[in-house]
């Protein structure tokens, strides 16, 4: 037997899903404090040394943080790539908004503090806080639109046909989405700021917080009743043959009834959404009760039970189509290759530990709290 058939094609498959899942998860509990500090910036810190205080909570740790994108796409490129094709083809401009966004704040990061002019870090300030509150949003807008499905359908040699447009991707469903997903994520750097900031900073980050927890909650609740009663669902009704190739041309797909008609098939899925709105609503309390790390890991709870619905509320999909079902992708059709899966497993399996254990490493080293006194007597830092 070849090495590589030891694994079943289709179970590969679904180790794949839940990998790319752990690593978007990965990318919003690290770097999704790092966006929410940006977004928080310019509205809790209110002169120059708050600011460098704020900065400098997540300086030392912002670049590592990002590359848990980089890796969330480096597997959707190697592991699905018919979702690689059309996602990213498809939200051309989305994407060029992200990548413009996330290239200007390690620009901001660093110019910030080369000039000891008021307005030119003001403008840096602003510069940090687009580098944060954009991403944050768009990738919300992103998520509300796969569940509606996107308009891109499949020739018969599978080549993807995108036919939308960017400002529709700015639907009312959609754009809910992206408020609960900025929400969320400003929430999560108020608990960051309150773990490794003190001073007023503090005070103002918790205040800020407190009401993006509460209307992370609020918008979660509507969107999950708004896919309840007025977004329809997608099933398959046939499928290719398990452990065939990918090609969604070979799968049947309809759009019919709801996706919280999962819940009926699966119901231990239950858990994740409960887990979205315990944690959304601990760290809500624990920042209104002044809690610090406590704060931050009901934060990231929360983070990881909403992402969570999302994935395994759609399951088997990965990206419906809204104008031709039958191009739908999911987990069964749209793969890299067996030997492909099999072999990026090995590598993830040895260098992910190798990720997590310096990554700890790294967090242990810069714990404890960024002082006022450090901020002023530091003329280097950001």
């Amino acid at each position: 037997m070849i090495l590589y058939e030891m694994i079943d094609f289709d179970i590969l498959r679904v180790i794949w899903w839940g990998l790319l899942g752990v690593l978007l998860i990965g990318f919003a509990l690290t770097d999704g404090f790092d966006m929410g500090v940006g977004a928080l910036l310019p509205f809790i810190a209110r002169t120059d040394e708050e600011r460098r205080l704020v900065i400098n909570t997540v300086g030392p740790v912002w670049e590592g943080n990002q590359v848990w994108f980089i890796l969330g796409g480096g597997a959707i490129f190697a592991a699905w790539p018919p979702l690689y094709a059309v996602s990213f083809s498809g939200f051309y401009l989305a994407m060029f908004l992200i990548l413009a966004a996330l290239i200007l704040r390690p620009v901001a990061f660093k110019y910030r503090s080369k000039r000891d002019d008021p307005r030119w870090r003001y403008g840096w300030d602003w510069a940090l806080f687009v580098g944060g509150a954009v991403p944050a949003l768009i990738f919300g807008v992103a998520v509300g639109n796969v569940l509606q499905g996107v308009p891109f359908r499949l020739t018969e040699d599978l080549f993807s046909l995108y036919e939308g447009s960017f400002f529709g991707l700015l639907n009312p469903f959609a754009l809910l989405a992206g408020a609960v997903s900025l929400s969320m994520l400003i929430a999560h750097g108020a608990a960051w700021v309150a773990l490794k900031a003190e001073g007023p900073v503090v005070e103002r980050a918790r205040r800020f917080g407190t009401f993006a927890g509460l209307f992370a909650m609020a918008g979660y609740a509507l969107a999950g009743l708004w896919l309840a009663f007025g977004i329809d669902g997608y099933v398959m009704t046939t499928q290719a043959a398990a452990g065939g190739h990918s090609n969604p041309l070979l799968t049947e797909v309809a759009r019919e009834g709801s996706w919280l008609a999962a819940y009926a098939v699966r119901p231990w899925i239950i858990i994740a959404p409960a887990m979205g709105f315990a944690g959304m609503a601990l760290a809500y309390l624990s920042l209104w009760r002044g809690g610090e790390l406590s704060a931050l890991l009901f934060s990231k709870l929360g983070i990881t039970g909403v992402i969570a619905s999302v994935g395994l509320t759609m399951f088997p999909f990965i990206l419906p189509s809204s104008i031709d079902p039958r191009s739908s992708l999911t987990v069964w059709d749209s793969s890299s290759s067996h030997f492909t899966l099999f072999v990026m497993l090995v590598v993830t399996v040895i260098f992910m530990p190798l990720i997590l254990l310096y990554t700890a490493w790294v967090y242990k080293v810069l714990w404890g709290k960024v002082t006022m006194d450090e901020i002023t007597e530091n003329k280097n830092a950001y």
